[in-house]
């Protein structure tokens, strides 16, 4: 595997796509912080609306306010809240600037300076990503998501889909996304 600093950084135009298509295509790619790296093996996706349904488990559900401006602007940034008043959770903006989505990241396989990580709140912890992150470019260092597989290529595992986990709305919806057999990709 050649030297992460040397793969691509994901365009800008990748993060312009409607939210399933970049969840997906998030799958196999490394997210690099620093000088700790860790490959994407599960993702949930949380939209604007799925099938006509106003996705009420996504937090731009409630509107533009404070903290879901950044959801609404240029795609390709981060979105990091605090969930429970103490997991660090990591989300990347999606769709179009005006229309809302992201995509949460759920669990990374390891590749630099990085232990297991699979759960959202593991992971920041282990990435040592935090709210100061919140709004980040993706396209810049020293946060920034790089190409292991070519954009919406696909990783060489089957992509698995399921419920999304852990929340109240629109839970059933087939919205989370993993390589099937992986053995960093959380537990239901």
């Amino acid at each position: 595997m050649p030297e992460l600093s040397e793969l691509p950084v994901l365009p800008r135009e990748f993060y312009a796509q409607p939210t399933i298509e970049v969840a997906r295509g998030l799958l196999g790619q490394a997210i690099v912080h620093g000088d700790r790296a860790g490959r994407i093996v599960e993702v949930e996706a949380y939209v604007a609306s799925y099938k006509g349904i106003s996705d009420q488990a996504a937090h731009s559900s409630r509107g533009l306010t404070p903290r879901t401006r950044v959801i609404f602007g240029p795609p390709g940034h981060a979105y990091v809240y605090l969930i429970y008043g103490i997991h660090e959770c990591l989300n990347i903006v999606a769709e179009p600037e005006g229309t809302p989505g992201c995509v949460l990241i759920r669990a990374l396989e390891p590749l630099v300076n990085l232990p297991p990580a699979s759960g959202p709140g593991k992971l920041t912890r282990a990435l040592g990503i935090s709210r100061s992150h919140y709004g980040h470019d993706l396209l810049h260092p020293p946060l920034t998501i790089r190409q292991l597989i070519p954009p919406n290529g696909r990783p060489p595992e089957t992509i698995a889909t399921s419920p999304r986990i852990g929340i109240r709305h629109c839970a059933e919806w087939p919205l989370r996304f993993f390589l099937r057999g992986n053995p960093h990709v959380s537990r239901r």
